[in-house]
């Protein structure tokens, strides 16, 4: 049964001033964003969650809510306009940025400074699907006073849940299998704890307006109702096709947390629940020779953004920049709901030379 969409951006007083409801303008709350935000909670097991406009919007809102002068370890292989956000925006702010390699959390315990509250931990990361241990590295940050923050997007909750992993935080782009059907821009933050930084985040949210709209919660709020189904088979669909192209005598290398070579698939297994639709794989040959091979590809569209039902493939590193460390011969794949035979003959055919 579909719920309704309360579409008012106002909601009536009553004569004594107070409002019966609870709400008052829909900045500030609507009741489709209240159910958005109590299931995105709930699926994490979390005390509360705060929806927004896009995932950057949620990583900004958390960012802001930190002081001048504070210090964040980022990956140094992570969703790249996460570090530029710090370096071009938040560096401005006061706010110090250190970039390590999370997949040895005693690079953490090294970049540690007396100013540091926040480490960010990407796992998987993006685009080369490195794993981050979560219970070592935030057990690091607590021991310095410091918050454990997960981007949970490409695992999404059904893959993996960072608050039982005593992360402290989980940061979503709802765009992507939530939402699940690539049509609905949206974020949000899921907190352990209502805490003093949970009343810093409302006052954000309010103040800020980065919120989305009644509409895009409740699209959102109806891609929750198969996100279990959607990502389960997805999953299964990465997985097989994973199997195919490691084998594949024109691929390079493989970067899927659930197979046995990955070199952190020890701690995949131990701290997924699922190891996802996402991979990325490395073929034989230069920058130019990846790209042929979206272009040949008939099922996978070459496309930006991850987690709807259709399958889409992506060179990462001229999306990125020059700057960036992923490797020219790299493409992101964001394994959809076709059928798998159809799948590996779409690869079959495009890496046939």
């Amino acid at each position: 049964m579909a719920s309704p969409i309360f579409l008012s951006t106002t909601f009536e007083r009553e004569t004594d001033g107070s409002y019966a409801n609870g709400y008052i303008y829909t900045r500030a709350d609507n009741p489709n964003r209240q159910t958005l935000e109590k299931s995105i909670a709930s699926l994490e097991n979390g005390a509360v969650g705060f929806a927004f406009a896009s995932g950057m919007q949620a990583t900004t809102a958390l960012f802001q809510s930190l002081e001048p002068g504070n210090h964040i370890i980022t990956p140094n292989d992570a969703y790249f306009a996460t570090n530029v956000l710090i370096q071009e925006v938040f560096s401005r702010w006061g706010l110090e940025m250190t970039m390590v390699d999370m997949t040895n959390p005693e690079n953490i315990r090294a970049a540690i400074r007396p100013n540091t509250r926040l480490v960010w931990i990407e796992t998987p990361s993006n685009p080369q699907l490195k794993i981050s241990d979560i219970t070592a590295i935030a057990a690091i940050a607590h021991e310095n006073d410091a918050l454990c923050v997960v981007d949970n997007t490409w695992a999404s909750p059904v893959g993996q849940q960072p608050l039982n992993l005593d992360a402290d935080i989980v940061m979503h782009s709802t765009t992507k299998y939530f939402g699940g059907h690539s049509d609905v821009l949206g974020g949000a933050l899921v907190l352990k704890k209502d805490n003093e930084l949970a009343q810093k985040l409302r006052d954000i949210q309010k103040l800020t307006g980065g919120v989305p709209s009644p509409f895009d919660c409740w699209l959102i709020t109806r891609g929750i109702k198969t996100l279990p189904l959607r990502v389960k088979a997805q999953t299964e669909n990465a997985y097989k096709l994973s199997l195919f192209l490691e084998n594949h005598p024109e691929i390079e290398a493989v970067h899927y947390p659930g197979l046995p070579s990955h070199p952190q698939y020890a701690i995949a297994k131990k701290q997924m629940l699922g190891f996802g639709a996402m991979l990325s794989v490395q073929v034989k040959g230069n920058e130019q020779k990846a790209m042929e091979i979206t272009g040949k590809l008939k099922l996978f569209t070459t496309a930006t953004s991850l987690g709807g039902v259709e399958s889409l493939v992506e060179h990462r590193k001229s999306v990125e920049g020059i700057h960036s460390s992923t490797p020219e011969n790299l493409l992101r794949v964001s394994v959809g709901l076709e059928n798998i035979d159809d799948m590996i003959e779409d690869w079959n055919n495009a890496l046939a030379l």
